[in-house]
């Protein structure tokens, strides 16, 4: 892309890089500049007119025309005129105005009539941060059909896009995109979007290659693992087998497994060093206690800010919380990161180079509890692979329902009769304090009334230094656990049964569905309460009778509208305006197939 140092200005100011970008800069409206001999009533439209007259009142001018083209009288009206515009219109001169005409009775007038030199075409209007003029010039200079098919478009989607630049009398029927105009810019939009993804993904050698099968080790498990498990699995296996270092992400529901899936990669590494880090000390205990179990054959360390620094090169197998990172490790083959959401790219990041060799780098594997929609998957695997585990081992038995204030005694006899059961009982509060801005209690007004009328209430929040305590504290004696959302993640809780989330409507469905996921974790019937202020949320409603997280996340979608959601797809800042996560599937199919990703 060949641009003078003036238009590179012009383009940085317009936020664009590529000529497909300036064409999606499409125009807000059009001016039609044709002359027509039949009046269009309450439209803009061109006058070939001579001034009759000019009248100038306090705070308008008026000016009688005579249009020829019309063979009318029309009375054009430009309230609080600059000064400059008096000397547009003088008695017998005849030129060419445009302006809305309407007509009443016979009398029509013309609204801020301008004159205009431009004459016989359609002329775009842009909305953007350069002037019409320069816009126009820019579009006229760089959208071609050659640089469009030079960016990789196909002839049909370049024509489809160029008649909005440049458009004719079909153009401006009704004002409204064509379908085909609308797949157009989906198109372009993707493709633009995703050719820059792969454009940024970055592929380094390998620390080592291994096709260890899994078989042996999985035929040892006292359960049967999902055929979704398998398949990423398998895709992992594919992956550790290449002389290229994998880049991965497993994206799986609440409960759908994916400790096997981290385990079964650990397996397949040996006899290689894998690292796993996860965003809290539960966490790293559990999946800690899982490995011991189920990879008796590896040698197994586990880093926190707790354990003693020691020399890890004797392990197989290194889990740890962020405290890895600053830690001294020894090179490894395998680096998986759980719960990837939690911490940031730089410490992502950082965890990879620590245990790189050289020039060479580990398989990389990310792991996520937060399902996205299948299209999201789509658009990241141009930068990433992704695999996906939508079902779980087995189906939870958890009851949902939207509960209000005249609902709290049937509530109470509920959490009653399950702590009676000897089972847990969790309720999310949406603040730490009082807040005049929220019509719902916080944790410091409620725990009075619960710890006066419970047994073994345990209180934590996210600014709790101790919540990591408290929790495993709750774990082994609590019945009945007062917090935040910090419980939306992680820790295994056996005997939770129910959870109660206050202000409920105040929360992403995903968030919900992630505390939801808290419950029945082995098998319990699980209750999960949505207390609201609200009568009546549609979006709630819909929430209680959808269990699967990625059906959650295309509800999020349906509710939230995918532009608002795209903002955040990449932390990029990149933001869609055509693509519909919810609908447009199949083209987000055609522009791999094009880009070959």
């Amino acid at each position: 892309m060949n641009l003078s140092k003036d238009d590179t200005a012009k383009f940085k100011k317009l936020g664009i890089d590529s000529f497909l970008e300036l064409s999606l800069l499409i125009p807000h409206s059009y001016e039609d500049y044709r002359l027509h001999t039949q009046l269009l009533p309450q439209k803009a439209q061109l006058i070939d007119a001579t001034v009759e007259s000019v009248y100038k009142a306090p705070n308008s001018i008026q000016v009688t025309f005579f249009a020829h083209n019309l063979g009318h009288t029309i009375q054009g009206v430009l309230f609080r005129p600059k000064p400059y515009m008096l000397h547009q219109f003088k008695v017998g001169d005849r030129d060419y105005y445009y302006g809305i005409i309407d007509c009443k009775q016979g009398h029509c007038s013309m609204s801020m009539p301008k004159k205009v030199t431009k004459i016989g075409k359609i002329t775009a209007k842009y909305k953007t941060a350069l002037r019409n003029d320069v816009m126009l010039r820019l579009v006229e200079k760089y959208l071609t059909k050659e640089n469009l098919l030079s960016e990789g478009l196909n002839a049909a989607i370049a024509d489809a896009v160029l008649q909005l630049h440049f458009p004719n009398a079909e153009t401006l029927d009704g004002m409204q995109l064509s379908e085909t105009s609308l797949e157009a810019l989906k198109y372009i939009e993707l493709f633009s979007y995703m050719r820059l993804l792969a454009g940024k993904r970055r592929y380094f050698k390998a620390v080592t290659s291994l096709s260890r099968d899994y078989a042996p080790w999985s035929e040892t498990l006292p359960f049967t693992l999902t055929d979704e498990q398998i398949k990423a699995i398998e895709d992992i296996k594919d992956d550790l087998k290449k002389d290229v270092a994998a880049k991965r992400m497993v994206v799986g529901d609440v409960g759908s497994g994916k400790t096997m899936v981290i385990l079964a990669a650990a397996y397949m590494m040996l006899p290689e060093r894998s690292i796993l880090m996860a965003p809290t000390t539960i966490l790293a205990n559990q999946l800690f206690e899982e490995a011991q179990k189920f990879l008796p054959e590896a040698k197994i360390a586990l880093v926190t800010n707790k354990t003693k620094k020691e020399d890890l090169s004797a392990y197989d197998f290194i889990i740890g919380t962020h405290a890895l990172l600053y830690r001294e490790l020894p090179n490894a083959a395998l680096v998986m990161v759980d719960e990837q959401h939690r911490f940031g790219t730089l410490q992502r990041n950082m965890l990879e180079k620590l245990v790189s060799a050289n020039e060479k780098r580990p398989h990389y594997l990310q792991f996520s509890a937060t399902p996205i929609p299948r299209t999201q998957a789509m658009i990241e695997s141009a930068h990433i692979d992704v695999s996906l585990i939508t079902t779980t081992p087995f189906t939870k038995d958890i009851d949902s329902s939207v509960i209000h204030k005249s609902d709290f005694s049937t509530l109470l006899t509920h959490i009653k009769a399950e702590i009676a059961k000897k089972n847990q009982v969790l309720i999310v509060y949406p603040l730490v304090e009082q807040s005049e801005m929220l019509d719902y209690q916080s944790i410091d007004e409620a725990r009075g009334y619960w710890e006066k009328n419970f047994e073994n209430v345990y209180v934590t929040h996210g600014k709790d230094k101790a919540k990591e305590q408290v929790l495993m504290d709750f774990r082994e004696k609590g019945d009945l656990l007062i917090s935040t959302t910090v419980v939306e993640v992680g820790i295994s809780l056996p005997r939770l049964t129910t959870v109660v989330i206050v202000g409920a409507e105040r929360l992403g469905l995903s968030t919900l569905h992630q505390l939801r996921g808290r419950v029945s974790r082995t098998g319990l019937k699980g209750y999960c309460y949505l207390y609201t202020n609200q009568q009546k949320s549609q979006r709630l409603e819909e929430f209680v009778h959808t269990t699967s997280g990625f059906d959650i996340a295309n509800l999020d979608l349906k509710f939230r509208k995918s532009g608002d959601l795209l903002k955040g797809l990449s932390q990029s800042g990149s933001q869609f305006r055509w693509i519909d996560f919810a609908e447009d599937e199949k083209v987000v199919k055609q522009v791999k197939r094009d880009l070959k990703i």
